[in-house]
């Protein structure tokens, strides 16, 4: 029996072929939307190289997440992590460093020097983004902030300049003020020592060192400065201080030595002052970069950023614990208060 197509007479055998034709037409049309939707669902990886794992509403992870969920990024959905933790240990760095680029991650995020140079040894086509506290180009880590070249890009805090102003803050602060005992860790916060030292010079202020390299060398660094006549204290930012803020922060209460620390993570934990950037600042930046890196952006095109914003913070529960009276001058010029 003959059937008629848009009013011609066809044999059956060539309105089958007609048919599957069709078929395979609309196949082909429902196929070249395929792509974009797949590399839409495409689940990127985004190795996190860091020291301690942490969790909570207010710790960095968290916060990447959430600006990166901003942007479109949803963990499980598109984005996956790979979690790699040195605990407290640098020299382990390297190796987890090698394990995420076996793992073909997309993007390498740290926020510790000593991390960008174990990822930067380990691989030199992962793009890698961090956030961390030192000049990025005397450490070696980019070229320049405008044009950083190679695979990284990232967020500088900037700490170094900042040192300066946190001795200022102290002197402000505590009357008669001569002597200030500074935490650093060499190779992890050499360059806000340095800055220290010349802060102090031009602000009248004998500085006294103290140099820890492991945890388990607080207690005689505090002995030392207080024995040595330090009557406050400026803490620099490293690894193996940001480990380990309650010890820091209950050793200068036991000391009744005022101090001041880098970012309001110290202050909200009991410490007397803070001073430092918005920590809140850097994760959105970062995420920012992770996304134009995984939608194709090459690192090196994307220059290194700084903070625009800056916060001083005063717990004054502290201060009344260690018997100090916060100048009025001084209080009003926080941000944030802690009552």
């Amino acid at each position: 029996m003959r059937k008629r197509f848009f009013g011609l007479r066809l044999s059956p055998l060539p309105f089958a072929l007609c048919s599957v034709a069709l078929g395979f037409l609309g196949a082909m049309l429902i196929a070249l939307s395929v792509p974009a939707e797949a590399q839409q669902a495409k689940v990127r990886k985004i190795g996190w190289l860091g020291t301690r794992p942490a969790s909570g509403p207010g710790s960095g992870i968290e916060a990447l997440r959430r600006e990166l969920h901003a942007l479109g990024w949803v963990e499980g959905k598109n984005i996956v992590f790979e979690h790699r933790y040195s605990e407290g240990k640098l020299e382990r760095l390297a190796a987890l460093a090698d394990e995420l680029v076996r793992l073909k991650v997309d993007v390498i995020y740290t926020a510790t020097t000593p991390g960008v140079r174990a990822a930067k040894a380990a691989t030199t086509s992962i793009p890698i983004v961090f956030s961390t506290t030192g000049d990025p180009v005397m450490a070696g880590t980019v070229d320049s902030l405008a044009r950083p070249g190679g695979n990284i890009t990232g967020f500088t805090m900037i700490v170094p300049v900042t040192a300066g102003k946190r001795l200022e803050l102290l002197k402000e602060t505590v009357p008669k003020l001569s002597r200030v005992a500074v935490l650093w860790t060499p190779r992890q916060s050499d360059q806000s020592w340095k800055e220290s030292q010349r802060a102090g010079r031009e602000l009248g202020l004998q500085i006294h060192s103290m140099e820890v390299s492991s945890a388990d060398q607080f207690d005689n660094a505090f002995e030392g400065a207080t024995k040595g006549g330090s009557a406050a204290l400026a803490v620099t930012p490293n690894p193996v201080v940001n480990s380990n803020r309650k010890v820091i922060t209950e050793l200068a209460a036991k000391h009744r030595l005022p101090a001041i620390y880098p970012d309001s993570r110290w202050a909200d934990a009991d410490g007397l002052m803070s001073y430092g950037a918005d920590l809140s600042e850097p994760y959105k930046r970062v995420a920012s970069m992770i996304d134009k890196i995984l939608k194709g952006t090459k690192p090196s095109d994307i220059p290194v950023e700084q903070p625009t914003r800056f916060e001083f913070m005063i717990n004054l529960k502290t201060a009344k614990q260690i018997g100090l009276t916060i100048p009025p001058n001084v209080l009003a010029r926080a941000d944030r208060v802690i009552r």
